[in-house]
């Protein structure tokens, strides 16, 4: 059988998802993507915390402190990972264009220097959002880390099973995510 699917990003911004402050997730790809463009890999996945690249400067002034949060629980030397999350991508909205993005910058905690960035990198690519619907796991997973698992990549075949439906907690109600959804489709439209 199949290992299921993690995707890997910021603690910080899993921790945003997580709280329910922002539905999405934004990518172009992890340096060492095969393709070197981002693809999404699985619409199931377990959102897996990331701390070495996070940078205060990139996240709104009144998120910067969750980075620290993320670190007191996190050291270099650490042989496991705690995994809190599963998210179900609702839908995947390529971005081409920074006023389009723009209209986006209260729904999430990042500054708009780090969202115009991400899109220029690769210009020829679009920017990837990604729609989550999120999940805290009743129990939170602790997985050894694989070797596999280190590296600036998006995804990672996790050493876990699956979780079962009973086990996933929504982070928001079927009511505020579906207003969230809307409301995100119509700044875009």
């Amino acid at each position: 059988m199949e290992k299921p699917k993690a995707l890997k990003e910021w603690a910080s911004a899993i921790k945003a998802l997580e709280d329910g402050t922002q539905i999405f997730i934004m990518r172009k790809g992890g340096i060492v993507e095969e393709t070197r463009d981002f693809q999404v890999e699985s619409n199931d996945f377990f959102l897996y915390p990331t701390y070495e690249h996070q940078r205060k400067e990139l996240l709104k002034e009144n998120y910067r402190n969750v980075i620290d949060e993320t670190l007191a629980l996190w050291s270099a030397q650490d042989d496991q990972v705690t995994i809190r999350s599963y998210a179900r991508m609702i839908e995947d909205i390529e971005i081409s264009d920074g006023e389009l993005l723009n209209k986006l910058y209260p729904y999430h905690i990042w500054t708009e220097n780090f969202t115009e960035e991400r899109l220029k990198w690769k210009r020829k690519n679009p920017l990837h959002l990604m729609l989550l619907r999120v999940y805290k796991l009743a129990e939170p997973l602790h997985i050894p880390i694989e070797e596999a698992y280190i590296g600036c990549k998006s995804w990672i075949a996790l050493g876990a099973e699956t979780p079962p439906e009973s086990s996933l907690v929504p982070v928001l109600s079927d009511e505020d995510f579906a207003a969230q959804v809307a409301e995100i489709k119509q700044t875009l439209s």
